[in-house]
This record gives C-alpha cells, structure tokens and sequence, in this order.
C-alpha cells in the first residue's frame, strides 16, 4: 500500500531534517508535501488526503493540535515539538506518538513502527466527535477557499450559494467567488438538506440567501437573492421545491 505523508513545520531546517530521517527509516514512504504555516498545511490535507500526518505545536495560523482536530480521525497523526505541556491534549486529539526535539532516530523509527501497524490493521485513529468538520462523510461546516493570495475559512453560512464551474465548484459568498477543487453532488452530500437546495444540475443554492422568487409568463421561476445582484433559474426538474413559497 502507498502510504503519503504530509509534514507541518515551520522551521525549514527542522523540516528538511525530519524529511531525511523519514527517508532512512521510512524509504518507501511518500511525502506529498511540506508546510510552513497552518492554513497551508489545512489546504494539503483537503488536496492531498495524506494517510499520516508530522505536526509542530507551534505553527503561524492554525496550531498543530488544531489540524489534529480537523483531520477529524482521517490521517495517523504524530507530533514532532519541542513542548512538552501539550502532550495530554495531543492524545486527546487522537494522536499516534508525540516526539521530542531534537528528533531521536531511534525514537522515530519507533514511531514509524507503530504508524505502520495500526495502517496495516485498519485501527481508526481515536478522534473526537467535534472534529468530524473535514471527514468524507461528515457535515460540512466550513470551506476552505483561497481568495487572492489569502487561504480563508467561508463557513456554511455565509454562501449564497455554488455553481459547478467545469472541474471545480464555485463558492459565492456575499462579496467574494472563489473555486475549490471538488464536485457539486460531493459537496451537496454534506450540506444540510433542509437549507441547501439544488435547483440546477449545475446550482445549489442556501435557501436562507433567496429573497424572492419570479415566475415568467411561461411558469419557469427564477431566485433573487438577498446579498447577490444575479438571478438564479431554477429547473422544470427541481420547481416542485418552491410549491410552498
């Protein structure tokens, strides 16, 4: 099995040291990435969906314990940190080891052995409830976009609603759009039915964002929105949903 491993470390020393002790012990591991900051390090885990995960605590942005927590029990976690204080809430995160720096060999081939054995027995990584934001089939609370050169987090809130844009699905929030590599039907999957509504194969809209509907002279409806300018039609297929409004 090939097995892709994302490190999170701010310190480009430290990381590159990380990396050839994980290529000694580890020669058949493949790393798919390396982060420097938290949100980068969010953004490779919903990319990339690494089986194991090297978290520093300490990380600009989002902190190692919460990636842990939004790994939501999908990646083998294993903290590599020079603090101590946090191991007890890294556990709790569902971690697999928490190793001291400056990095034992010896220690992390331990490491290694055990990341391998629950891999290899299928054992679930012990997450919270609360942590279930970015797991496959979990609700969707938030969205993990990048608008310029900024990462952001759009919780589940504030869109307007999507539109499936060829590979990618466009987020439309009050003031921004911005694409995320994923498919609308995935994405409606994970969104609360009772508020996100598909009225196009290619729109999904939040029904919380609809201001009023229209009916032309031929009977097709078309959505006005609260915050947006544009109109959204809705299918002959999906105008049953409107019968109540």
């Amino acid at each position: 099995m090939c097995v892709k491993a994302l490190i999170a470390e701010d310190e480009a020393v430290l990381a590159a040291e990380l990396r050839q002790q994980l290529a000694r012990v580890w020669p058949e591991l493949e790393l798919c990435g390396t982060a420097s900051d938290g949100y980068s390090a969010l953004q490779a885990m919903e990319s990339q969906r690494p089986d194991v995960l090297f978290l520093d605590i300490r990380l600009p942005g989002l902190d190692g314990l919460e990636l842990a927590r939004l790994a939501g029990g999908r990646a083998q976690v294993v903290f590599v940190t020079a603090y101590d204080q946090f191991a007890l809430r890294a556990f709790d995160e569902g971690a697999v080891d928490y190793l001291m720096k400056p990095l034992d060999p010896a220690r992390l081939a331990r490491a290694v052995q055990r990341i391998k054995s629950r891999l290899a027995q299928a054992v679930p990584v012990a997450a919270p409830a609360r942590a279930a934001t970015v797991a496959d089939s979990a609700p969707l609370h938030w969205i993990t976009v990048q608008i310029g050169r900024d990462l952001q987090l759009i919780g589940v809130d504030e869109i307007c609603y999507l539109r499936a844009d060829h590979k990618y699905v466009a987020v439309v929030t009050a003031e921004h759009e911005a694409l995320v590599s994923a498919s609308l039907k995935d994405l409606l999957a994970r969104l609360d039915p009772a508020r996100f509504w598909q009225i196009h194969r290619s729109t999904v809209v939040n029904t919380q964002a609809i201001r009023c509907i229209s009916r032309d002279q031929n009977g097709a409806l078309t959505l006005q929105l609260k915050q947006r300018r544009e109109r959204l039609p809705v299918s002959a297929t999906y105008a049953h949903l409107f019968r109540q409004w």
